[in-house]
């Protein structure tokens, strides 16, 4: 297969491999808590920061860093009026965000790589973005494994997790700092508008046909992995865009999980607690 004789394909099949299970695991927690919004929100608002980043030549995950750390301090400052309350404050940051990412990106001048950030340039994966999208992917997966326990308690019992020494709020918002870290990572192969296929394909396809939510992040970590094979390959193969077919693919397998699986798994939670807890 031609996949297998080219540099550039390699490095790329690498990493989204890489992200498509760390990104599927990761969902699985993002599901389970609701915060899908949270994660649309957050690739989208990291536009402006991308876009600063062509401008000025700096490397596209400074700029990701950038963005999710300004659109995550204004969600505060908007959420601290009682007034307008945090799923407003969220709403209006994404949208402003994302819409001065676009005036910026469309102003006269700017080099031609709108294309790129908001869908992605898997085929462009050098090794210097290899190696970021290992660090990160690793970190988030290692981070996940060590609070399984607080990320279980907080997820399918929050009214007992203080009892256990778990704060439910504190454990959500490490969540949504990996969620970050995740999305950086993911987001210079699949672009700005596709990373939340990745995230939330592999995981809801997951939660329909695992019965805890150990096997559930397995499966999921699984799908994300062979949603980026598949779709790489597909892409090489009908000479498509390849963050756009990753991203169909992941979206097929969630299809093809509704299709085998029409009742998802009941009472997984509680014996997922049980179990996590007794481990």
């Amino acid at each position: 297969m031609d996949i297998l004789s080219s540099g550039l394909l390699q490095r790329a099949l690498l990493e989204v491999v890489i992200l498509g299970a760390t990104c599927g695991a990761l969902g699985v927690w993002l599901l389970h808590l609701r915060h899908t919004y949270a994660a649309e929100s957050l690739a989208h608002a990291m536009l402006p920061g991308l876009v600063i980043a062509t401008l000025v030549g700096a490397p596209l995950l400074l700029g990701a860093f950038g963005g999710v750390l300004g659109a995550a301090a204004l969600i505060a400052l908007a959420a601290r009026d009682t007034r307008v309350g945090p799923e407003v404050a969220v709403g209006v940051t994404v949208t402003t965000a994302f819409g001065l990412g676009a005036l910026l990106a469309l102003a006269p001048g700017v080099p031609a790589r709108l294309g790129e950030l908001l869908f992605g340039d898997l085929l462009g994966t050098s090794t210097s973005d290899l190696v970021a999208a290992c660090v990160l992917g690793g970190g988030v997966a290692l981070a996940l494994w060590a609070g399984h326990r607080s990320l279980a308690a907080a997820v399918f019992d929050p009214a007992a997790a203080p009892s256990l020494g778990v704060r439910p709020a504190r454990v959500e918002l490490a969540l949504l700092a990996l969620l970050g870290l995740a999305v950086v990572a993911a987001v210079q192969g699949l672009g700005n508008l596709l990373v939340l296929a990745l995230i939330v394909g592999p995981a809801a396809a997951a939660i329909r046909v695992g019965r805890s939510v150990g096997a559930q992040i397995a499966v999921a970590a699984g799908l994300g992995a062979v949603a980026g094979l598949l779709g790489l390959v597909a892409s090489a193969e009908l000479e498509t865009a390849a963050g756009a077919t990753v991203a169909l693919a992941a979206i097929a397998l969630w299809v093809l999980a509704a299709l085998l699986a029409p009742r998802a798994p009941r009472a997984a939670t509680r014996r997922s607690l049980v179990e996590t807890l007794g481990g």
